[in-house]
């Protein structure tokens, strides 16, 4: 290693280094002098012994060129070429990856039987990450846990820290992973595509290799006794998870009203067992029951009638037959245990099992007969109002056993907040202290409630204020079921409201009334919008009139 040395003759490392005491100008050299105007490098002090540097002289035609030419820094050079975009890696091999099949063999020892198994696999490559991984198709009913063997990562491929790469794969060679060897035999076409747009030839695939005990398994095992009538094994490999589906109707003629109800009998093919669902329907009035009737075996015929079947469990010696499948015919009535239903439909499989080992019996689905009609009850009646509280408030108590709150316009009320239209009234009464009286009515836009205020009048010796909370009012004649509510095209002038048993006679308003009510003309009688305007009209000119008689005065 070469190391720098300083002045003092120590090498140049950190804490070697010294101050020179001998330098005195700490400033920076000037580097341009200026003549005439323009700055200009300043020339090297020219040693003794050396040539000063001296400018080439440039010829008239040269700076001519350098003169028009058009520099690249402001326009930029004029270059035509195309650059393409840059992809990352990352993106361009998102989801792409590379399938290849192959096999391990595995040794079983101990085993008369077999000496070694052939277990396939397939191998992934993520070129997004040069990961591999390896898969193990699942076997059904195999006893051996299966799918994911080697979980997604690097493969070493050496003891050097080396990984295994895209261009190490091929067929008919073994991938050796952890002291397993994995023979590539095939590959899909993706990966044969990309391998020779590559430039990688592929090798010819390899057949996969029999399995010597799937194939003795194939073969029938030697038998000395006559085979049972019923397998069990092959019931359980061959129709485990197959089960018949039909819909059927419970028919319960003994009950009161004799009614039907839907069901789905299942029956299971594995072990010939029955279950029975029924089919709940909203608002029927039953508990929902997951299960009518548990899966198990169904007895058809007994051995001995007289067997106490309601004390005693049926038990497999007491049953000569139980039900199979070619006691379930669609369009036919079934007893089970005692219950009738009829068979009316089944699904697809059903129908295609039926096809295929008793096509004797035909599957066809039938119409449901019509459920007879109750007598529906008669209509029940709402109380009359009571005067407690709002009509919407009393009518939740008779719709619900606690009470909700009824339901606003959002929207509207958000559209007419502190929108109020006011107007003028006095009572009509027959009580002549009554007629100098004078309330203020307010309608709220936003919630179709109203107000009273009645203003105060000196020596009336009645109170003055609120009159009337904000409450909606109903319309004389209304009824509880289908109340009527006043609403701004019923407010006219000279109009009578009736409020809860208080009638009033619209005398006036004010002018955002007749703005509001003529903006929304459409939903207003032009009678109202007529006395309205008549009756701006008239205050207009008494204004105009006690304006005059000021002036004269004055």
């Amino acid at each position: 290693m070469s190391c720098r040395w300083n002045s003092h003759g120590l090498p140049f490392l950190p804490g070697y280094t010294f101050r020179d005491v001998t330098k005195s100008a700490f400033h920076r050299p000037q580097t341009l002098s200026y003549n005439n105007g323009y700055a200009l490098p300043r020339r090297p002090t020219v040693g003794i012994g050396q040539d000063p540097l001296l400018s080439e002289q440039l010829t008239q035609q040269e700076i001519s060129e350098l003169a028009f030419e058009t520099p690249d820094i402001t326009y930029g050079p004029f270059d035509k070429t195309v650059h393409e975009d840059f992809i990352p890696a990352h993106v361009a091999l998102d989801k792409k990856v590379l399938r290849y099949y192959g096999y391990f063999m595995e040794a079983i020892l101990y085993s008369p039987e077999e000496e070694f198994r052939v277990r396939p696999v397939v191998i992934y490559y993520y070129l997004e990450d040069d990961s591999i991984c390896i898969i193990e198709p699942t076997v059904e009913n195999s006893g051996i846990p299966q799918g994911m063997r080697l979980k997604r990562h690097h493969f070493p491929k050496s003891e050097h820290g080396e990984h295994y790469h895209w261009k190490d794969l091929n067929l008919g060679m073994d991938l050796e992973v952890y002291g397993v060897k994995y023979r590539i035999t095939q590959c899909d076409a993706f990966t044969k595509e990309f391998m020779e747009r590559e430039g990688i030839i592929l090798n010819d695939p390899e057949p996969m290799p029999v399995d010597p005990y799937i194939k003795h398994r194939e073969k029938p095992l030697h038998c000395h006794t006559t085979p049972s009538a019923f397998d069990n094994l092959y019931k359980f490999l061959n129709m485990d998870r197959k089960v018949l589906r039909f819909f059927a109707l419970s028919e319960d003629a003994d009950s009161l009203y004799g009614e039907s109800r839907p069901v789905t009998i299942h029956y299971f093919l594995v072990d010939d067992t029955v279950e029975i669902a029924e089919v709940h329907e909203p608002n029927s009035g039953r508990d929902p029951f997951p299960i009518l009737m548990r899966r198990q075996g169904i007895p058809k015929k007994i051995k001995s009638e007289t067997f106490p079947s309601c004390v005693m469990e049926v038990s497999k010696e007491e049953v000569d037959e139980y039900y199979s499948p070619k006691d379930f015919q669609v369009g036919q009535r079934i007893k089970l245990l005692g219950r009738n239903f009829l068979l009316y439909d089944c699904d697809g499989f059903t129908k295609e099992y039926y096809h295929k080992s008793h096509p004797e019996m035909e599957m066809k689905s039938i119409e449901i007969p019509k459920k007879v009609e109750m007598p529906q009850d008669r209509k029940k009646a709402i109380p009359p109002y009571n005067g407690f509280g709002t009509l919407e408030d009393s009518l939740q108590n008779c719709l619900h056993l606690i009470p909700e709150p009824p339901k606003v316009n959002v929207v509207k009320k958000l559209e007419n907040d502190q929108k109020v239209l006011r107007y003028s009234a006095r009572l009509e009464s027959q009580n002549p202290e009554d007629e100098t009286r004078r309330f203020i009515l307010s309608y709220f836009l936003s919630n179709d409630m109203i107000s009273v205020f009645e203003k105060t009048i000196r020596n009336s010796g009645i109170i003055g204020g609120k009159f009337l909370e904000k409450t909606r009012v109903p319309k004389p004649g209304s009824t509880v079921d289908n109340p009527e509510f006043y609403s701004p095209a019923d407010f006219a002038i000279g109009a009578t409201v009736e409020v809860f048993g208080h009638r009033f006679v619209l005398t006036d308003a004010d002018h955002y009334v007749l703005k509001y009510l003529e903006s929304n003309s459409s939903n207003i009688p032009s009678k109202t919008l007529e006395s309205l305007r008549r009756k701006t009209s008239v205050n207009a000119v008494h204004i105009q009139c006690d304006e005059h008689k000021g002036r004269k005065r004055k």
